[in-house]
């Protein structure tokens, strides 16, 4: 990087700053902070889901995977997410809306209460706050490796100077800044991604051009759509994944359904982000998968190719905007991720620890908010400097191990407690299908892991918790209904076509969880 790089970087991050600002002024309580008053618009949602579920791991381990295996990284990652999202606008957005709209929600899981009881809704809290620090410090890594291969700077530093960015516009800011810097960064992206398309695309001539390059040696199997680790079976077990995890299970997504005005926007925001992601990680990922014609990772996972790639082909300036691609990913899914557990921390679980959080006043709750944010930030970043670690390992496995395969016992019961065919599932199918899906996940990843020759395979590790969880909470559903006329009346309420601003009338809104901005009076579980 030179002095042209170094002024691209730093003004993208006084914009980011400037961006909280101005976004601070359309904060006024909790609602807006966490949810933009429902007043986002359909295509800012969209586009604001859409880069929430990147970060600088695509460029990084995902890159990794091109480099190694080819088109598979799409195959197996964007195109499950795209369709998980399409099957979700119709299935999830609406009707997680109406937790907003109807129930006057400000955390997607403030409605478990209700829906189950309070236990439930603190052990899902809980498991998804802590899940999230470790996602979260894994994008954290991510971005420190590549600042450290453009600028030379420590892993630890790296970390901190995106984190402290970071936490500066999306605590004053809350979930209009997130939206409004991910809008900046979508352009910003769009440019630095197409013209490393295009430069990529100009070097290929003495290698056959765009078509005849698949040819080369180098790009052996690479045009096989599922190869090595990345088979059939990933592939249908990533897509199950996804469909939860990118409509609501990871709880940023959902923030983004729920800002809209009412349930049709929320379903077409969900739609726009689908096509962005069937589309626009094509261009994204092709350069990654012309690599090693170009460069010669000098890791053993690949990680690093993409960087290498960029260094050698773009000049300064176009080098920094590209840098700054990397650094808008990962600040869009981080700061998401903040909001989302600042929302489910002060909305879910402060008032069930302290009976002052159950009547703050807006000032108080706001301030709460904020600094929730900033302790969450620090935290990940804390989590950030162990990944490469015994502990966590490499960057991809925290993501595709670690996330994937605990997210499922943690979506279950939120996502599916939305729908009628679950009604019959209460608090003992949701605590259960949780406790057993994080046992799988632990006995699969390591004691059976170790006792198999040459381990369980991948596929394995990430979709037997998800399907244990899945399959006990249906089962238990039947074998112990608890239906009750209160949990039907919420259910009916979130399903209900009427799109009105308050939902239908009548005693179905006594199932409402807590009223915003200020958290109802909840018992102790």
């Amino acid at each position: 990087m030179n002095s042209l790089d170094w002024a691209v970087l730093i003004g993208y991050f006084g914009v980011m700053v400037a961006i909280g600002v101005w976004s601070h002024k359309r904060v006024d309580n909790v609602s807006d902070f966490f949810t933009a008053g429902g007043k986002m618009p359909w295509w800012l949602s969209g586009i604001s889901h859409h880069m929430s579920g990147y970060s600088a791991v695509m460029f990084t381990g995902y890159a990794g995977i091109a480099y190694t295996y080819g088109v598979t990284s799409f195959v197996t990652w964007s195109f499950p997410i795209a369709l998980g999202i399409a099957i979700g606008a119709r299935l999830f957005a609406p009707r997680i809306n109406r937790l907003r709209s109807r129930l006057h929600v400000a955390s997607p899981l403030e409605y478990l209460k209700n829906r189950y009881d309070v236990k439930t809704q603190q052990a899902l809290a809980w498991s998804g706050m802590l899940l999230k620090i470790v996602d979260v410090g894994a994008k954290w890594a991510a971005i420190a490796t590549l600042l450290a291969v453009f600028t030379g700077v420590s892993l630890n530093q790296g970390i901190l100077i995106t984190g402290a960015i970071t936490a500066v516009y999306c605590t004053i800011g809350g979930l209009w800044a997130d939206a409004l810097t991910e809008l900046g960064q979508f352009v910003i992206q769009l440019f630095a991604g197409i013209a490393m398309f295009v430069a990529v695309v100009a070097e290929l001539g003495p290698h056959g051009g765009f078509f005849g390059v698949w040819d080369e040696p180098e790009l052996a199997g690479h045009a096989k759509p599922l190869v090595g680790p990345y088979g059939t079976v990933f592939l249908l077990a990533f897509l199950f994944i996804k469909l939860f995890e990118y409509n609501g299970g990871m709880l940023n997504q959902a923030q983004r359904y729920m800002a809209t005005a009412n349930a049709k926007e929320a379903a077409r925001s969900a739609r726009l982000s689908a096509l962005l992601w069937l589309v626009w990680p094509l261009v994204l990922f092709f350069p990654m998968w012309m690599s090693p014609l170009l460069v010669d990772a000098k890791k053993p996972d690949g990680s690093d190719a993409y960087a290498l790639m960029t260094e050698q082909l773009l000049p300064h300036g176009l080098l920094g905007l590209v840098i700054v691609g990397f650094f808008s990913h990962t600040m869009a899914m981080c700061s998401s991720d903040a909001n989302a557990i600042a929302a489910v921390f002060t909305r879910d679980v402060a008032p069930v620890l302290s009976a002052r959080a159950r009547v703050w006043s807006e000032r108080t709750g706001l301030l709460a908010a904020r600094l929730t944010t900033v302790a969450f930030l620090g935290l990940s970043m804390a989590v950030a400097t162990q990944v490469n670690s015994p502990t966590f390992k490499d960057i991809i496995t925290v993501v595709i191990k670690w996330v994937a395969g605990l997210m499922g016992p943690i979506a279950i019961p939120m996502m599916l407690g939305l729908l009628r065919a679950f009604r019959r599932s209460g608090p003992t199918a949701a605590l259960t299908s949780w406790g057993a899906g994080l046992l799988a996940f632990y006995l699969v990843n390591y004691p059976i892991d170790a006792a198999v020759e040459g381990g369980v395979a991948l596929q394995y590790q990430v979709s037997i918790p998800l399907a244990v969880s899945l399959v006990l909470y249906i089962v238990i559903g039947y074998v112990k209904p608890e239906g009750t006329p209160e949990r039907d009346a919420l259910i009916e309420r979130i399903n209900t076509d009427d799109d009105g601003p308050d939902g239908p009338a009548g005693p179905a809104g006594s199932a409402g969880a807590a009223a915003v901005p200020a958290p109802a009076p909840q018992p102790r579980g």
